[in-house]
């Protein structure tokens, strides 16, 4: 199998590196080519200024930031690819953008495979991501080793479109956790608690989650280092927001959250983690 990954962020630049470490990875792309050309040259890859350079390609993984990102780099794809190739896309997108993605590439015989993922950066690090996957269960098969470089579980949760569907749901139940654990923890604050107990206290019982136990030392010594940056969590909120509405779902968290992360990013905060949020829950 020979792999490319186009999409060295914060998350992408872990997980093209375990694909390396398995000895699958061929070609990398990136918006900035100097980040493309530095990852390629220290490992003994391939840098792509183009499309075309993925042509040999099996399997391509994309994890960038947007929608257009992904439809842009789809329709490059699309004219050089093999039949029988297969797109997989980590980003966190609507359900309409994966569809179009998948039908754009469907009319050239390649695959298409939405797959977010849910870890965070730790995650990517460790190797220990969730993958939440639609798409047609053949093409999965085509990917899977790939994706268990840096996957601790993979789901296929249906056709085309139900990956990101999921997505949207792990992001309101993201959400409305960092909005109860940032209010909890400034309410503890003002109440003296001390932190060195009230969070293995917190941890032991029915309040124990994955945000307290990554964030909660950390938020209280207001150190917001991502993570899971404030302004990724807004563009994610913004497209949960429409496919809440357009079945008719009360969102009172998301609505909640879109106005604190707007709040968090129009102060400057739009690249700190998103416990950053304790901040707004202190003032009262």
């Amino acid at each position: 199998m020979k792999l490319g990954f186009i999409g060295l962020g914060a998350m992408g630049h872990s997980m093209a590196g375990h694909l390396h470490g398995k000895g699958l990875l061929a070609v990398v792309g990136n918006r900035t080519l100097a980040k493309a050309r530095a990852f390629a040259e220290e490992r003994g890859l391939r840098a792509a200024a183009s499309a075309a350079a993925f042509a040999d390609c099996d399997v391509v993984m994309l994890c960038v930031p947007m929608d257009a990102d992904v439809l842009d780099n789809v329709g490059g794809l699309s004219t050089v690819l093999m039949p029988g190739s297969v797109v997989v896309d980590h980003s966190t997108v609507s359900v309409d953008t994966a569809r179009a993605a998948c039908e754009r590439l469907a009319a050239h015989g390649i695959g298409f495979l939405d797959a977010p993922v849910s870890g965070g950066v730790e995650g990517a690090k460790n190797g220990k991501l969730s993958v939440m996957v639609g798409g047609a269960a053949d093409e999965l098969e085509k990917a899977r080793t790939a994706l268990e470089a840096y996957a601790a579980r993979i789901t296929h949760m249906g056709a085309s479109g139900a990956g990101q569907a999921t997505k949207a749901v792990n992001q309101v139940l993201v959400a409305g956790i960092n909005q109860a654990v940032c209010e909890g923890l400034a309410l503890g604050e003002k109440l003296g608690l001390d932190p060195d107990k009230l969070l293995p206290t917190l941890m032991s019982g029915a309040a124990a989650n994955w945000f307290l136990d990554k964030r909660g030392a950390t938020m209280l010594r207001s150190e917001f280092t991502p993570g899971f940056k404030c302004a990724h969590l807004l563009k994610d909120l913004r497209i949960v927001r429409e496919m809440a509405r357009a079945v008719g779902v009360n969102a009172t968290v998301i609505e909640q959250s879109l106005s604190d992360y707007a709040e968090l990013v129009e102060r400057g905060l739009g690249d700190a983690d998103t416990s950053a949020l304790i901040t707004l829950k202190r003032r009262g």
